[in-house]
């Protein structure tokens, strides 16, 4: 694979994994205080050394860990370097936007394995001996029951159950990992602190620009954790996640990601991400661009702020009924979605909808002439030939394989989306 080589030619250096049992994880801080503790205890460890190429050697030693630091700074732009060197176009914001292989990465999600740098995505840490119970409170999983290594995916919602975000959760030694939309990084940040009352002792940070964050996704993703001896990972249930080094510097995998359960996710440093790049593209990954990304999010019904998690709809209009509890007391929104579920009072839903040419989002959905929903998200096929959008739809108007009109004259035909058909309802009893 061309992008595979233009990565690693002439740059064969050691990458090296150190791994702890049982986890010394501290959480992670920013910049110089970035997981600080976890690598300092003297326990045995084993080393993994991968070298950037096609050729990798596997050792096994005990070692004592090394002092970890962050000076001099991360130098932010290195990762942008080393993806505009393999050909990827990088936005004024620093996303990068497309390796203009947006085909060939579509295909690699169904067929292979895909990464993709999501460091634009918010990461919010939340800190202090009060973290679980406030984040219990303030949106609508259950933190309560989880432990340190474990995860979830959770959504802030406001007083009458209206969606924000989906927010991906780390549960870590000393504070709590949060991934956001980029959109809500800010407000959910400044939401948070609001609801810090005198006597809590809570920490909100944005850590965002401090760290950088990679998906992986794709069936052969296990195999890349299986090629970087993360084997462990493997197999193991949505959220878990350990702690790792790379060169001396922090690296967090986790299971899962925030478009799928299957694949994973990496949180490391600045100054690690390069090196963590190319030695994933020498496992054979593809790289992803942000483009391609959002079909991807489209193809596979993940709501987004602004698009279908807005004020208009409810937590179970959206369909997100993995990451409600209904059993951990009051928290925000609890009661309307208590109402909703007892009463049966949802009134319409989030489906696919695959169409017969492009369509506007804001587009009015009908059927025989009367407006019952509303297409909140479109994109073309993976050829461009095909056409596919996301949007709400009355409950008693259509349901899966039904035809509809968008707009004033598209077809569309309505169906289930991988990432909703996962979700299982939840009855009061």
């Amino acid at each position: 694979m061309p992008c595979v080589v233009s990565c690693v030619a002439g740059n064969c250096r050691s990458l090296t994994l150190r791994w702890r049992r049982p986890l010394p994880c501290n959480s992670l801080q920013p910049h110089h205080h970035f997981l600080k503790d976890a690598f300092k205890t003297q326990q045995q460890q084993h080393k993994l050394s991968l070298c950037l190429s096609h050729t990798t050697t596997t050792t096994t030693t005990a070692s004592a860990a090394l002092p970890f630091d962050l000076s001099p700074p991360p130098i932010d732009h290195d990762l942008l370097d080393t993806v505009t060197v393999a050909g990827a176009k990088v936005s004024e914001d620093g996303i990068v936007e497309t390796f203009d292989n947006d085909e060939e990465a579509l295909d690699a999600v169904y067929n292979g394995v895909v990464v993709v740098d999501a460091s634009h995505f918010g990461r919010i840490r939340v800190s202090g001996e009060d973290r679980i119970q406030f984040l219990h409170n303030q949106s609508t999983a259950n933190f309560e029951c989880l432990r340190e290594g474990q995860g979830c995916d959770t959504v802030f919602v406001t007083p009458t159950a209206r969606t924000i975000d989906i927010a991906h959760a780390w549960i870590m030694k000393n504070a709590i990992i949060l991934v956001v939309s980029p959109l809500t990084r800010g407000s959910i940040t400044e939401m948070l602190k609001k609801y810090i009352f005198f006597a809590d002792k809570v920490e909100i940070e944005d850590i965002t620009k401090q760290t950088c964050f990679f998906i992986l996704v794709g069936p052969k993703s296990n195999q890349v954790m299986e090629g970087l001896n993360l084997n462990d990972l493997v197999g193991q249930p949505y959220g878990t996640h350990r702690h790792y080094s790379v060169n001396g510097m922090p690296i967090t995998v986790g299971v899962g990601n925030v478009i799928s359960e299957e694949g994973f996710s990496l949180l490391m440093s600045p100054a690690a991400a390069g090196s963590v790049w190319k030695t994933l593209l020498s496992q054979g990954a593809i790289p992803m661009g942000s483009n391609a990304w959002e079909k991807l999010r489209i193809f596979q019904g993940r709501p987004a702020p602004g698009k279908e998690l807005t004020n208009e709809f409810n937590i179970l209009e959206a369909g997100l009924w993995n990451s409600i509890s209904l059993n951990k007391g009051c928290y925000k929104g609890q009661e309307t979605i208590s109402r909703l579920i007892t009463y049966d009072g949802v009134k319409q839903r989030l489906w696919g909808l695959c169409l017969s040419a492009p369509a506007e989002p804001g587009s009015p959905i009908t059927v025989d002439g009367k407006k019952v929903g509303k297409l909140t998200s479109y994109s073309s096929g993976r050829q461009g030939s095909e056409h596919f959008g996301l949007g709400y739809i009355k409950r008693q108007a259509a349901s899966n394989g039904d035809s509809v009109i968008v707009g004033d004259s598209i077809v569309g035909t309505v169906v289930e989306v991988p990432f909703l058909a996962r979700q299982s309802p939840l009855s009061k009893s």
